[in-house]
């Protein structure tokens, strides 16, 4: 693994003070900002300041991931304590790269995971299964809406998907840290997928209520952001599935697969993205998934995970490039469309829904499929809009050139791909600890994978 140790991170964060973002009332050209300092470095940057936001960011009583932090102190009544467990999923891997990067020590992140696990083994949950949100004081459901007050099984997975990644990093360690990842597997081991069938179906079902039952009638079927639920769904030792909840519920009994022949941009998608056909959807559904689950030559009866992730990028990538709709600020430097906050409120944003708003996530947590045109991005937000998009932790949630809009707010959802996914595309560390699962690699030989 990549382990620096932390006083070469101090020296390195001094080496970078002189490289912070310039106020862009003159705009300068790549060749004079770029010269002092490498692009190893500004990456290392990004990350480190990413990682804030789960680190000196975090609620402080739960250690879980705020659901938004906005640096302009304007939210929404009593939501500075309320907590995401999908965010907090990503954020878990973020403290990884933060041991791994130097930026704290081995001890610091263990410190810190074990004080979230006592405090989520207290949370609420239902059938093993967390809530959305949480208040990170009390660790009591906090409804994500009328009818969303239990068990969701996405928000959970991608919760999962972190865990295990913490489970691997440290289940060969000293004696505190084979404690946490046991505690971890005990977690995991009362998740029940099973239960979210709804009465034994071929599918599963994204939300369940202690008092609403199953009101809120939502089968999760293909493709869209929840791949990630179906495999651990068939990867549970205590818990799991059938491979035909997959293949009849996922994969919609072949529906799933895309078999016109048509091209965007040159590029075909293997899957039928839900509602987005032409296009594809917003960037995040080649995002959340695959941030343990290691997509190179991944392969199943429906798709090769690779190149349509990739395909996926390179059509919102030229998509923005081409510029239909004349946004002011859209190109081969400021490109990406996903869900995030917008103009008017939360979109999300996708070829087929185009506000004129970029959201900085989309291109560098697709660092892996398109590094050069991610770095062209990195660049461009960073060094030639500067402060207007680059704060405290890292890069805002969204901007738009074209109607001059810039808040300086952030979403965990949005902020965790971004550290892991550039870890990723830098050292594979999240990949290869959630891939070294045993129980992933049975559910994946389950449902027919390749790799």
């Amino acid at each position: 693994m990549l382990r620096r140790n932390l006083i070469y991170f101090l020296v390195s964060v001094v080496a970078l003070a002189s490289c912070t973002p310039r106020k862009t009332d003159q705009q300068t050209t790549s060749a004079d900002t770029t010269a002092h300092i490498s692009d190893d470095s500004l990456l290392t940057l990004v990350e480190a300041r990413t990682f804030q936001y789960f680190w000196n960011g975090a609620e402080p009583t739960s250690g879980a991931a705020r659901e938004r932090f906005h640096a302009d102190n304007v939210y929404p009544e009593n939501d500075k304590h309320i907590v995401t467990s999908g965010g907090t999923g990503f954020g878990v891997m973020a403290i990884l790269v933060g041991i791994e990067r130097g930026f704290i020590t081995r001890e610091q992140g263990l410190e810190r995971l074990t004080h979230f696990i006592t405090w989520l083994e207290k949370a609420d949950r239902f059938h093993g299964v967390w809530p959305h949100w949480w208040n990170g004081e009390t660790g009591k459901v906090k409804p994500f809406s009328p009818n969303d007050n239990g068990g969701d099984l996405v928000e959970t997975s991608y919760l999962l998907q972190g865990l295990l990644c913490v489970r691997q990093y440290f289940k060969e360690g000293n004696e505190q840290e084979k404690a946490l990842a046991g505690r971890i597997d005990k977690l995991w081991r009362e998740v029940e997928f099973d239960w979210h069938r709804n009465n034994k179906q071929n599918v599963l079902y994204w939300h369940w209520s202690p008092d609403k039952a199953w009101v809120m009638n939502f089968a999760v079927e293909g493709y869209n952001e929840c791949l990630i639920m179906y495999i651990l769904a068939a990867a549970s030792p205590t818990h799991g599935v059938p491979a035909e909840v997959y293949h009849d519920g996922w994969a919609r009994k072949g529906g799933i697969r895309n078999d016109s022949t048509h091209q965007q941009y040159g590029y075909h998608l293997d899957l039928r993205h839900n509602g987005a056909q032409q296009y594809g959807g917003p960037l995040f559904w080649s995002h959340y998934s695959y941030l343990g689950l290691d997509p190179h030559n991944l392969k199943d009866r429906y798709a090769d995970y690779w190149t349509h992730n990739r395909n996926h990028t390179l059509i919102n990538y030229r998509y923005c490039v081409e510029n239909p709709k004349q946004y002011k600020g859209y190109g081969e430097n400021s490109w990406g469309l996903t869900a995030s906050y917008s103009i008017n409120g939360y979109a999300a944003h996708s070829p087929a829904e185009d506000l004129g708003v970029i959201s900085p996530t989309a291109a560098l947590s697709s660092f892996p499929y398109t590094p050069e045109e991610s770095m062209k991005a990195l660049k461009h937000f960073y060094f030639d809009l500067g402060d207007k998009t680059f704060g405290e932790y890292g890069f805002y949630d969204a901007f738009s050139e074209h109607h001059n809009w810039y808040l300086p707010r952030y979403l965990a959802i949005d902020q965790g791909p971004i550290i892991v996914m550039i870890e990723n595309h830098r050292s594979g560390l999240l990949w290869k600890l959630f891939m070294s699962a045993p129980e992933v690699q049975q559910g994946l030989d389950k449902l027919g994978f390749t790799r």
